[in-house]
């Protein structure tokens, strides 16, 4: 089997059916769906059963409530495809998606994860089509900086070699789950491409937890990319990724006011000059320079009371 296309379920009555069609309508048929039905009380478990009656490709796992990592790792567990995708279940993808990237895949057998284009928020006012270039990279840390993956760290838009799974796993009890997992993988990765071709279809959700993170949630964010930024040595260095941080920093002190855990590396005029970043970001490092990360953040929280 060459694909296995993890789903998880949980309270999706209404968006399962349109999920499951785009990939059932799919050109591209040799793969397995495993729906993880994490304990919904809606008719969602039982629209997997009848699916699955319908499609003998469609396994189902009805597990008690656990989360969506929890619901992932499931799937992850009785996979058997050469090849591991996760699509959510109020989600779907567009026409030969899977065609087109597993044609890639089957020409290019070194690739590890290929990531493809995203319509982000699909219907609602904020639409927009994000894509990544058609790009190889050996050096997983330039993927991670000069790619910008550290802002497309969903886990939905790739496919990946399953045995990056083997020893990973999505961390429970964790929300933004994603930007903890892929530096995970891209430790066992050797090739990652990215592709301008096949689309995912993210839907708004304003009831979605990941849309209200709260400061918890942030502070799940911003630990993840702390994690990152020691592991790729980059404290004591002043980069794009390092402005990505330091805003998650001041929207999680914002809600928490918890003492701020984001390191500072050297700070000076030139090197803040330099960096292309816009004006805002530009302000924000003088104002840290000057302040210190304790008062910037307190400034920020009363500029926006």
């Amino acid at each position: 089997m060459k694909l296995s296309i993890v789903i998880p379920v949980y309270q999706v009555e209404n968006t399962l059916s349109r999920c499951l069609d785009s990939v059932l309508g799919q050109s591209f048929g040799d793969y397995e769906i495993i729906l993880v039905d994490d304990g919904s009380t809606d008719h969602s478990g039982r629209l997997c059963d009848e699916y699955s009656q319908r499609d003998s490709r469609i396994k189902v796992i009805h597990k008690a409530n656990g989360g969506l990592s929890s619901a992932r790792n499931a799937g992850i567990d009785v996979a058997k495809g050469h090849y591991l995708t996760f699509i959510d279940s109020d989600d779907f993808i567009g026409d030969n998606t899977l065609g087109i990237l597993m044609s890639r895949l089957s020409a290019h057998p070194d690739y590890d994860i290929l990531e493809y284009p995203v319509c982000w928020h699909r219907g609602a006012p904020d639409e927009t089509v994000r894509k990544f270039g058609a790009c190889e990279y050996t050096d997983m840390s330039n993927y991670w900086l000069s790619g910008k993956a550290y802002t497309h760290t969903y886990a939905w838009n790739k496919i990946y070699v399953r045995r990056l799974f083997d020893h990973v796993r999505f961390p429970l009890s964790r929300l933004f789950e994603d930007a903890l997992t892929l530096p995970r993988l891209l430790e066992h990765a050797r090739l990652v491409a990215t592709t301008e071709e096949g689309m995912y279809y993210y839907t708004a959700n304003p009831d979605g937890i990941t849309a209200n993170p709260g400061g918890t949630g942030l502070g799940d964010l911003l630990d993840a990319h702390v994690q990152q930024l020691h592991a790729l040595g980059l404290t004591d260095q002043l980069t794009e990724y390092y402005c990505h941080a330091l805003n998650i920093q001041l929207d999680v002190y914002r809600s928490t006011h918890q003492p701020p855990i984001l390191p500072v590396p050297p700070l000076s005029g030139a090197a803040i000059g330099a960096l292309p970043v816009n004006r805002k970001n530009k302000m924000k490092l003088r104002m840290l320079k000057l302040l210190g990360i304790k008062n910037l953040c307190k400034l920020h929280s009363l500029l926006h009371l």
